[in-house]
């Protein structure tokens, strides 16, 4: 037993019925609503070979089916692979984006907002990639006699500090004489490069091993914040109306999960070269959403950076609605900073003719 295009068709009616209702879909419904040609008795034996296959749950004795994350799945790569997805552009996100800002941070934020109302979910918006910043002065400043306070300056002007543990035996001298040093050797290095040099300069400075290990992971920290940046949130309590979320503690969670934006930025984040991500239920990875969605998309600047858009949803989301949405988005996107890069590229208070 396997899948034909009759139980394809079946299904694919459910998960379009389950997408609007959020409600157990029985044999008569889709006998009743989709023009088939088959009797009631037949697609409900249709419906538990698929039941059987895996692609559909029903989480009562009585009750419909409803998708499995399996059925989702497939739904999804058949949507893909058959082009169905419309290539119209949203009127709101033209009219949004256009009345925009030169502030990176107030496109991203808006940009949010405006795929969280088109699509009445939870979306994320991931600025550009940026250059890797390149450290340009490192200072280790004593605080208390086991720690001390580590600057770097890099050549973005960007300064970041935190305060490690260190050998009590360091005092203001020692710490002096290895900022100078490790500026010497690190200094028109990127913080990647840095912490792969570190391990030599360690072995060359076997009293300082314990000092240099926690700059590494400082190093990590500080190159993961560069690249970052700003995290656009839209519609954060959007999920909170949806029957799924109903249940407090699943709720808390969620929300939970969003306030944490280091966190759900690693989640979105997108990798490779792929026009869409699509990622169902458990294949998120994330207790916390293990019965949601996410589809997210890129867009690329003039320099070829590449930032993120994503949509947090329940399974039984629009997903062509939302696939179209953020295809139109990561176009706007594109164009937007595609042309605030042509902006700093060109020479100021130059006469065009």
């Amino acid at each position: 037993m396997g899948m034909d295009e009759r139980k394809f068709r079946i299904l694919q009616a459910i998960i379009d019925d389950y997408i609007l209702t959020a409600v157990p879909v029985g044999s008569r419904t889709i006998s009743k609503k989709y023009d088939m040609g088959l009797s009631s008795a037949t697609i409900r034996n249709e419906m538990s070979d698929l039941e059987e296959l895996g692609y559909l749950d029903q989480p009562h004795v009585s009750a419909g089916r409803v998708p499995s994350a399996k059925a989702y799945r497939l739904y999804v790569d058949q949507m893909l692979a058959s082009g169905r997805i419309r290539s119209d552009r949203p009127e709101a996100v033209v009219a949004h984006l256009n009345a925009r800002t030169h502030q990176m941070e107030d496109v991203i934020d808006q940009a949010a907002q405006v795929l969280s109302s088109l699509t009445n979910y939870t979306a994320v918006v991931l600025p550009p990639t940026k250059p890797q910043p390149i450290i340009r002065t490192l200072q280790l400043v004593p605080v208390t006699q086991n720690s001390v306070l580590v600057v770097v300056v890099t050549d973005g002007g960007i300064v970041r500090d935190s305060v490690i543990p260190v050998s009590g035996s360091l005092d203001a001298d020692a710490l002096y004489s290895i900022s100078r040093s490790l500026t010497e050797q690190l200094s028109g290095h990127t913080l990647a490069e840095a912490t792969a040099m570190l391990p030599q300069i360690a072995a060359r400075m076997r009293d300082n091993e314990r000092l240099l290990a926690q700059l590494g992971g400082f190093f990590e920290e500080t190159e993961e914040h560069a690249q970052r940046g700003h995290v656009g949130i839209g519609g954060a309590s959007n999920m909170l109306s949806y029957p799924e979320y109903s249940d407090a503690e699943k709720a808390r969670g969620f929300l939970s999960l969003i306030e944490t934006r280091d966190k759900l930025a690693s989640i979105i984040a997108h990798h490779g070269d792929v026009a869409f991500t699509v990622r169902i239920g458990p294949e998120t990875g994330v207790p916390e959403i293990s019965d949601c969605s996410i589809v997210t998309a890129t867009y690329s600047t003039r320099s070829g950076r590449q930032g993120t858009i994503g949509v947090i949803g329940p399974t039984r989301m629009q997903y062509s609605r939302v696939i179209s949405v953020l295809g139109a988005m990561g176009q706007q996107l594109s164009q937007l900073f595609g042309t605030q890069d042509a902006e700093k590229e060109s020479p100021k208070g130059s006469d065009q003719t």
